[in-house]
């Protein structure tokens, strides 16, 4: 990482896509990630058996079952900055605390919330097949979500459009280099 001129934030090396699921951080995350030609982590993939088989069943996961994921994330972030390869990373972050323990503190890191409708949310979970984290969960997602203070910085994008109209706005509020 280079150190910025005097008064210019430092260039953003990770993007955290957050927001309950069923608003498309997988889909945009990935498609962020490609049309960057950076590195993708998908949240999912850090969470242990035990918290799948708890959520599949229909159980919401306690800050106690997070810990250790949110950890587990936090730790790919600091290697992405570490080595200097830029990532995007998808995961819910519904609370202040989790984006904290997941930006806080590294400014390289930029956080952007898809925000949507709770119903048009439960209408895209009832479409996809074969997620362990169903439909009847969402409630307790909307119940955890906080939504993000000024002074977090948190990005929040509509997700009214398609989610390469999502990427778009991203890219540009963000002012991301483009794919050369």
């Amino acid at each position: 990482m280079s150190t910025p001129p005097d008064n210019e934030p430092p260039a953003i090396e990770v993007v955290l896509v957050a927001g309950v699921s069923g608003s498309g951080k997988t889909t945009v995350g990935g498609l962020l990630a490609e049309r960057l030609g950076w590195d993708y982590a998908e949240a999912d993939a850090f969470h242990s058996a035990e918290n799948i088989a708890k959520m599949r069943a229909g159980h919401p996961l306690t800050d106690a079952d997070r810990a250790p994921w949110l950890r587990a994330i936090a730790a790919w972030i600091d290697d992405r900055l570490a080595s200097g390869r830029p990532g995007v990373v998808s995961c819910s972050a519904l609370k202040r605390a989790y984006r904290v323990q997941l930006a806080g503190g590294r400014p390289a890191v930029r956080t952007v919330l898809l925000d949507g409708d709770r119903d048009v949310i439960a209408e895209r979970m009832r479409r996809r097949h074969g997620h362990f984290f169903g439909a009847g969960l969402l409630d307790s997602q909307f119940a955890d979500l906080e939504r993000p203070a000024p002074d977090e910085h948190v990005l929040t994008v509509p997700i009214t459009g398609t989610p390469e109209e999502t990427v778009d706005r991203i890219v540009k509020a963000l002012d991301l280099p483009p794919l050369h």
